[in-house]
C-alpha cells in the first residue's frame, strides 16, 4: 500500500483495509486457494510465501500482490519464466480484481477477500522518524511490536529512506537497549576484508594482520548487530555468516577456536533479495535467517503528504525558528510535494538545508547534466552517502547496459554475452536481477 490519498481514512489506532485471495484455475496445483490476512499476498515455491505452489516452472519468490485503492498491485521478484497478464509480461503493474495471472504452467485468479484492521501508532514520531500517513503510522506500529521479540529482522527500503534509523529504533525500544549496537556496513568492503569485520582476525592470520581483532559479532555481544547492505555480501561469505547465526558460534579467521556470542541481527538492504534468491546470488536459507520478520519502509514518493511535517522538523533540528511557511511558502511546499525524490527523506534534508543557508529553496529540475546533454552522475550523486550513490549508479548502469546490450543481440543472451566479453550464465544472472529476462 502506499501513502497516497486513495488509502481508506483511519482512527488513531487502527486502519480498515482490503484483503485478497488467490486461486490456482490452471497447473499442477488446481483448486489450491489462499485468502490473504492483511493486503498483501506472496506466491511461489519456496516454504515462507502465503500461496505455496508446486509447479516447477515457478520460481522459489515468484510475484508479491497487494490491494491498493487503484485495484491489485503485482511485483515479479525477477522469475523465471516471468508473471503473464494476458499473455503480456509485466514486472510491476496495477489489475483489477478478477484479473488471472499466469506463473509458468499456473494460471491464478485474483480476487478481493475481506477487510481486516491493520494497528497504527498512535503519534507522528518514533525514534526519529516522521509521518502522519497511514503507511508510516503502520510501521512506527510494526517496529514497536517487532523490537518487544528477539527475532531477526530484515529492514527493505531505497537508499535514503532512513533503514538505519529504523535498525536504531528496534535495538533502542527492545531488551538489548543498554548493551551495544554494532554496524557493519558490507557494502562499503571489500570481499577480503568483510570476514575480519565481522568475525574478527587472530594475529599474522594473513598480511597486515599485525595484532588480534575483535570482531562486530564479539563487540555486539549482548546486543544489535545491523548489517547494513546485507545483500552486497560476497557468496562465499554467505555460508559461513549463515552458521554464525545458527549455531551463534564462530570462529576469528586464522583462529580455531569456537566463541560463542549472543546477539540480535538487524540486516538491511535497498535490494529485492527474493529476485537475488531466484537468480542464485543470494542463498535461500540465508534468506530465511534474516527476514523472520521483514519491515518494509515506504519511497518518500509514496507518502508525499508526510513532507510538510518532514519539513518542519528538518528546520527545528537546524534550529530555524520561524514559522515554516515563511522559510517555505506554500507555492514552494507544492513544489517539494510534486518532486519525485529519487534520493528520499535524504534528499528533503538536503533541499531544506540549502534552503536555510541559501535563503531560497534550490531547483528541483532534472538531474544534473554534462556538456553533452547526458547525465552528470558524479553531481547527481553528490547529494548521497557514497555506497548508496555508488549502489544507486551501478544498478542504473547495469539496467541500461544490458537492455541495450540485448537489443543489439536481437535477443541472443549467447550473442550478447560474446558481445560484452561476459560470461553467458553472469549475464542471465544480470538480467533476471533488472527484469530483463
Amino acid at each position: 500500500m502506499s501513502g497516497h490519498s486513495t488509502e481508506p481514512s483511519s482512527d488513531s489506532r487502527g486502519l480498515p483495509v482490503q484483503t485478497l485471495a488467490a486461486e490456482v484455475v490452471k497447473g499442477p496445483d488446481v483448486g489450491l486457494r489462499h485468502a490473504a490476512e492483511s493486503e498483501t499476498l506472496s506466491v511461489g515455491t519456496a516454504e515462507g510465501n502465503d500461496l505455496v505452489l508446486t509447479d516447477p516452472t515457478v520460481s522459489r519468490f515468484h510475484v508479491e500482490l497487494a490491494t491498493s485503492g487503484e485495484g491489485i498491485r503485482v511485483e515479479d521478484h525477477g522469475s523465471t519464466n516471468g508473471t503473464l497478464f494476458e499473455g503480456a509480461r509485466i514486472h510491476q503493474g496495477v489489475l483489477p480484481a478478477g484479473a488471472t495471472l499466469t506463473l509458468g504452467n499456473t494460471v491464478l485468479r485474483l480476487d478481493g477477500g475481506g477487510r481486516v484492521t491493520i494497528e497504527l501508532h498512535d503519534e507522528d514520531e518514533l525514534a526519529g522518524l516522521y509521518g502522519r500517513t497511514p503507511i508510516m503510522r503502520r510501521l512506527m506500529a510494526q517496529i514497536e511490536r517487532a523490537a518487544a521479540a528477539d527475532s531477526a529482522i530484515l529492514v527493505v527500503g531505497e537508499s535514503g529512506t532512513g533503514k538505519e534509523l529504523v535498525a536504531r529504533a528496534l535495538h533502542d525500544r527492545g531488551r538489548r537497549r543498554d548493551a551495544p549496537f554494532v554496524t557493519v556496513d558490507c557494502g562499503s568492503l571489500s570481499p577480503g576484508l568483510v570476514a575480519s569485520e565481522l568475525f574478527g582476525h587472530e594475529k599474522g592470520a594473513f598480511t597486515g594482520a599485525a595484532t588480534q581483532h575483535a570482531g562486530a559479532f564479539e563487540r555486539a555481544n549482548g546486543g544489535t548487530l545491523f548489517l547494513d547492505e546485507v545483500g552486497e555480501l560476497p557468496n562465499a561469505l554467505q555460508a559461513t555468516l549463515l552458521g554464525a547465526l545458527e549455531r551463534r558460534r564462530f570462529r576469528r579467521v586464522g583462529g580455531r577456536e569456537e566463541i560463542a556470542v549472543d546477539v540480535r541481527v538487524v540486516g538491511a538492504t535497498h535490494r529485492d533479495l527474493r529476485a537475488e534468491v531466484n537468480a542464485g546470488t543470494f542463498r535461500l536459507d540465508l534468506y530465511y535467517r534474516l527476514a523472520v520478520v521483514v519491515l518494509r519502509i515506504p519511497p518518500l514518493r509514496e507518502r508525499r503528504e508526510d513532507i510538510p511535517i518532514l519539513v518542519e522538523h528538518f528546520l527545528r533540528e537546524a534550529g530555524a525558528l520561524e514559522d515554516v511557511s515563511k522559510v517555505v511558502p506554500p507555492d514552494a511546499m507544492e513544489a517539494l510535494a510534486a518532486h519525485a525524490w529519487p534520493g528520499n527523506v535524504r534528499e528533503l534534508r538536503n533541499v531544506v538545508e540549502a534552503t536555510l543557508v541559501m535563503g531560497e529553496a534550490p531547483p528541483l529540475g532534472d538531474a544534473p547534466t554534462g556538456p553533452d546533454g547526458t547525465m552528470d552522475v558524479v553531481e547527481a550523486a553528490l547529494g548521497h552517502g557514497y555506497k548508496e550513490a555508488r549502489g544507486a549508479v551501478l544498478d542504473d548502469f547495469e539496467r541500461r547496459y544490458c537492455d541495450a546490450l540485448l537489443s543489439r543481440a536481437g535477443g541472443n543472451v549467447s550473442r550478447a554475452a560474446r558481445d560484452a566479453r561476459m560470461d553467458r550464465t553472469y549475464l542471465i544472472k544480470l538480467l533476471v536481477k533488472h527484469g530483463l529476462k
